[in-house]
């Protein structure tokens, strides 16, 4: 079969009057009712299963952060803690090396008093 010769198949054989010569059949191809309520089910079905995926990420990523937000809290309270151990050691090495501390004279008690 040549490639004219199959093309003539898909061709009415005879025109009629009004008509061109040359026509084609046209051959309706497509889904049924059912198969198109089957696909948009499927289709229901995938975009459920994305939605929550979508949804079990965000909430993972919210457990996450709230962990790293309580870790940050309680070391944000431990670095609070040592400033003020530091500055309390600080505070007595200070006092006995400043100028003020030496020029102090250190006083004995003369006498006791009582009743």
């Amino acid at each position: 079969m040549t490639y004219s010769s199959s093309l003539a198949m898909g061709r009415q054989r005879y025109a009629t009057r009004n008509q061109n010569a040359v026509s084609f059949k046209r051959e309706l191809k497509g889904f049924g009712p059912i198969s198109n309520t089957i696909v948009l089910i499927v289709l229901a079905c995938i975009l459920g299963l994305l939605y929550l995926t979508q949804v079990t990420k965000t909430n993972a990523y919210g457990y996450k952060i709230n962990a790293l937000r309580t870790q940050a809290s309680t070391l944000q309270s431990e670095h609070d803690e040592l400033e003020v151990a530091s500055a309390r050691l600080q505070a007595l090495d200070r006092a006995n090396n400043s100028a003020v501390s030496n020029n102090l004279v250190s006083v004995a008690p003369t006498s006791v008093v009582q009743q």
